[in-house]
C-alpha cells in the first residue's frame, strides 16, 4: 500500500488523535497533509538577482455530518484542534446534501509516479539551470530581460476516518526566460517531475529566438489561412473552454456546451482525449485523487465522440453517478474539485509543417474567450509563416477568431511530438481554415 514507514508516521501521529477526536462530533473526518522545501533563483537581466529556499507546511481538514460538509485549514500544526473545531462549526452551517461515504482504503503501489529521488533543493543547481539558459540565449542576438529557476519535494498525506492512510512524494523543477529585441518579445518556459527532463538550454535559445526571429514582422491581410498552433497556443484555448466543458458539476448545471453530445461526434475522428493519472514520469501522476480515491486512466473523447464526463464524490453522489478520480486540490487550503492529472490529446501523428503554413506560438486574451458558446477572439504571438519545417518570414500581431468547439471538428492534423503544458500533454494541431484579422 502506498503507505509512508511506520517511523515517517510515527512523526505525524498527531493525524490519529486528530481523527478519533473528530469523530466524537462528526461521522466522517478527512486529513489533507502537506509540507515541502523549495529552492529559487531569478534573473534580473544576465545576473542572479534573488535566491531563496523556503519551507512549508499546511493541514486541511474536512468533516461530513449527516450530509453536511465543513471544512477549515491552517498552516500552524499546533493549532490542528482549533482548526478542527472550526471545520465541524463550519458545516453545522452548510446545506446538507446527498453523501454515500469517503472511500475505503485499497492496496495501492508504495512507489510515486512523479518523484525524482535524485533531486535535491539545492541553489547551485538553481543557479547552474540560470547559466544553461542564459548560454542558450547567447545564441541569437536577443537580450535577457528576465528568468528563472526553481526545484521543490514535497510529500503529501490523506487520512481519514475509514482507514485510509496514503503517503505521496512529488519533485518538481520550472525554468523560465525572457527575452527582447528592439520592439519584439520571447518568452519561453518548461516544466518536469525530473531533473534530467528540463532542457534549460533549450529554454533560453528558444526565448532569445522568438525575440530576435519575430522582430521586422510583417503585416497579414484579414483572411482564412492554414494555421499551426503550438502546443502552447493550443493550450490556451483547450484549457479556458474545452476542458472546463467536460466538468460533471458544468455539465448537470447547464454550464456545459457538451451536456447533450455524450455519444455523439464532437471532434475530427482522429482525435482522442484522456486523462492518464498513472504516466510514469508525468507530473500530474498520482495513485490516488485528493480524496483517496484510486486513479485510471479517463477516456473523454475516442476517435472524435465523447464517451463521459470528470466527477469527484460529491458531483458525483448528488446526481447519482460514480466518481471518475478526478479530484484535485490547489492546495491544503482547498477544498478537493473536479480536475485532471495529465489531460492528453492524441491520435495519428504526421508531419503538419511541410506544407507553407502560418504558425502560432502562443496567443494572448484566451481567458475571455465564451466558455458557454466557445467564441474566442485572441491576440496571436510570436506568429511566422513556415515552410519545410523551417521558419521564414515573421508575422505582425494581429487577431485569431473562432469557436473552441467548431475548431476540433476541423482539425487537420496532429505533429509527431507532444508537450507538457502544465497538466496537459499535447501536440500542435493543424487546422486548415482558421480566420486570422489583419490589415
Amino acid at each position: 500500500m502506498s503507505f509512508f514507514s511506520m517511523r515517517w508516521w510515527v512523526a505525524v501521529a498527531w493525524i490519529e488523535e486528530l481523527i478519533r477526536e473528530g469523530q466524537k462530533s462528526v461521522d466522517e473526518v478527512e486529513v489533507f497533509y502537506v509540507e515541502g522545501t523549495s529552492v529559487s533563483a531569478d534573473l534580473k537581466q544576465k545576473k542572479v538577482n534573488l535566491a531563496t529556499t523556503s519551507i512549508d507546511c499546511g493541514l486541511g481538514i474536512r468533516t461530513v455530518h449527516k450530509g453536511r460538509i465543513g471544512s477549515s485549514s491552517t498552516n500552524d500544526l499546533d493549532n490542528w484542534k482549533n482548526c478542527l473545531n472550526a471545520a465541524i462549526a463550519s458545516g453545522k452551517l452548510a446545506t446538507p446534501q446527498t453523501w454515500n461515504g469517503l472511500p475505503e482504503p485499497v492496496s495501492l503501489p508504495a512507489s510515486p509516479l512523479s518523484f525524482d529521488p535524485a533531486l535535491e533543493c539545492d541553489p547551485d543547481t538553481a543557479r547552474d539551470l540560470l547559466e544553461k539558459m542564459l548560454a542558450g540565449a547567447s545564441e541569437h542576438p536577443a537580450d535577457v530581460t528576465a528568468g528563472s529557476a526553481s526545484l521543490s519535494v514535497s510529500s503529501v498525506t490523506l487520512a481519514n476516518s475509514h482507514g485510509i492512510r496514503y503517503g505521496d512524494r512529488h519533485t518538481g523543477v520550472s525554468l523560465s526566460l525572457e527575452a527582447i529585441e528592439r520592439q519584439s518579445t520571447g518568452y519561453e518556459f518548461d516544466y518536469a517531475s525530473y531533473l534530467g527532463d528540463v532542457d534549460p538550454n533549450k529554454v533560453g535559445e528558444r526565448a532569445a529566438f522568438f525575440a530576435w526571429k519575430s522582430a521586422d514582422g510583417k503585416d497579414i491581410p484579414t483572411g482564412d489561412y492554414p494555421v499551426v498552433l503550438s502546443p502552447l497556443a493550443y493550450a490556451e484555448l483547450l484549457g479556458s473552454v474545452f476542458v472546463p466543458a467536460l466538468n460533471g458539476r458544468s455539465v448537470h448545471s447547464g454550464r456545459s456546451r457538451l451536456a447533450q453530445s455524450l455519444g455523439e461526434r464532437i471532434a475530427d475522428p482522429r482525435i482522442t482525449m484522456y486523462d492518464d493519472p498513472l504516466l510514469p514520469r508525468a507530473s500530474g501522476s498520482v495513485w490516488w485523487d485528493a480524496e483517496g480515491t484510486p486513479t485510471r486512466r479517463i477516456d473523454f473523447v475516442r476517435d472524435g465522440i465523447l464517451q463521459t464526463f470528470a466527477y469527484d464524490l460529491k458531483t458525483a453522489y448528488r446526481y447519482d453517478k460514480k466518481t471518475t478520480g478526478s479530484a484535485v486540490r490547489g492546495g491544503f487550503g482547498g477544498l478537493p474539485s473536479i480536475g485532471h492529472h495529465n489531460f492528453i490529446v492524441d491520435g495519428k501523428r504526421e508531419e503538419i509543417l511541410d506544407e507553407r503554413v502560418l504558425y502560432v506560438h502562443s496567443v494572448v486574451g484566451a481567458h475571455t474567450a465564451n466558455p458557454m458558446s466557445g467564441d474566442f477572439s485572441v491576440e496571436i504571438s510570436n506568429a511566422f509563416w513556415m515552410e519545410d519545417g523551417g521558419f521564414e518570414e515573421p508575422v505582425r500581431s494581429a487577431m485569431m477568431s473562432g469557436n473552441v468547439f467548431d475548431m476540433h471538428k476541423e482539425i487537420a492534423g496532429l505533429s509527431k511530438e507532444s508537450r507538457g503544458i502544465g497538466s496537459l500533454i499535447l501536440p500542435s494541431i493543424r487546422i486548415n481554415k482558421q480566420h486570422i484579422i489583419g490589415k
